[in-house]
């Protein structure tokens, strides 16, 4: 007897694929760019205000504190590529200071993130051209082409490249590199390697925030896909490991149970673990080594007075192994 593959709306067919791949997997996985349906984004936000969480306030601050430096490096003209729009809080900081700026293009794979910051953004920055994709930014999409004469300047804040694996953070650097062309630039949020204390704690928040976005997913896999994951049932866990300078986040089954999907049902043991993010971090010099290696130079490192966070001004380069010459980056702290 073979079953029939349930009817599932194009955009959600995706997810469906993409959980029940992860699933059949040891361990199991469901990849972490799900966590964004609308409910996720806005808990999101709320993990970016609460007081362990330092990755946003101290990336902010070092906009703020270098928004000269950047807007000169970034120059006139430039036509500005943000992956992933969240709320468009740091995106405002930058805004601000491109008076002169050709175009904004926000890539968003939230349709409601993304109509939501548009919105706001365009009501804020009336003459500004803003040009919104709704699309997976890991896959394959196209810049639009307005007629821009400046450079292509990505913006990837967030420490978001921490949740590739190091030898795909290369690969997605590099195809970067390529859709921002010639004299492109890359503006990128570089979370660093730190106590164990302070990571954990930034991911297992007192208030629960971090644990009700991690379950939401299980949410939004009941809703989009037909799934019976019962909530009550598993907790959310965030440890670091250090032998691979990451922190990992997981969903942990309270009991023996099974969850069925349309097409296939998932066995779990008491205990075992559905690993739904991989965040890691990096030292200054790992991650200068990784961006020459995908065809970028070093223009400019800040960093916080703890070293708990970077941000780097990136700029395209044509070669990408045997340099005549290493560059040399201005770091400042």
């Amino acid at each position: 007897m073979t079953l029939d593959v349930p009817t599932i709306p194009v955009p959600q067919r995706p997810i469906y694929d993409d959980a029940l791949t992860g699933l059949r997997r040891s361990p199991k996985t469901i990849p972490p760019k799900y966590f964004y349906d609308d409910r996720g984004s806005r808990l999101f936000s709320q993990i970016c205000e609460v007081p362990e969480y330092y990755p946003t306030r101290t990336e902010a601050l070092l906009t703020r504190e270098n928004i000269s430096d950047i807007a000169a490096l970034i120059g006139s003209h430039c036509q500005l590529v943000e992956l992933g729009t969240g709320d468009g809080f740091k995106t405002r900081l930058l805004l601000q200071h491109l008076h002169d700026l050709a175009a904004y293009i926000p890539v968003e794979i939230s349709r409601t993130q993304l109509d939501r910051c548009v919105g706001e953004l365009s009501a804020e920055f009336p003459d500004l051209e803003i040009l919104p994709l709704c699309t997976d930014y890991t896959g394959d999409f196209q810049v639009p082409k307005n007629g821009c004469e400046g450079r292509t300047t990505f913006y990837f804040p967030g420490s978001t490249i921490g949740n590739f694996h190091p030898s795909e953070a290369g690969d997605f650097l590099y195809k970067i590199a390529q859709k921002a062309g010639p004299r492109g630039g890359l503006l990128v949020g570089v979370d660093l390697v730190k106590d164990r204390t302070i990571l954990e704690a930034a991911y297992n928040d007192c208030a629960g925030v971090t644990a009700e976005f991690n379950l939401n997913l299980l949410r939004r896999l009941n809703r989009e896909c037909g799934a019976n994951f019962d909530l009550n049932t598993f907790r959310h866990r965030a440890v670091y490991q250090s032998e691979k300078h990451r922190i990992e986040m997981q969903l942990v089954s309270t009991c023996d149970q099974r969850v069925d999907f349309p097409t296939e049902s998932f066995h779990f043991r008491k205990g075992e673990a559905i690993v739904t993010e991989h965040s890691y971090k990096f030292t200054i010099d790992r991650f200068a080594t990784l961006a020459e290696e995908a065809s970028w130079r070093t223009r400019a490192i800040w960093t916080d007075d703890r070293q708990l966070f970077s941000v780097w001004y990136l700029e395209r380069r044509e070669k990408t192994k045997n340099y005549l010459e290493p560059q040399r980056a201005r770091r400042k702290h």
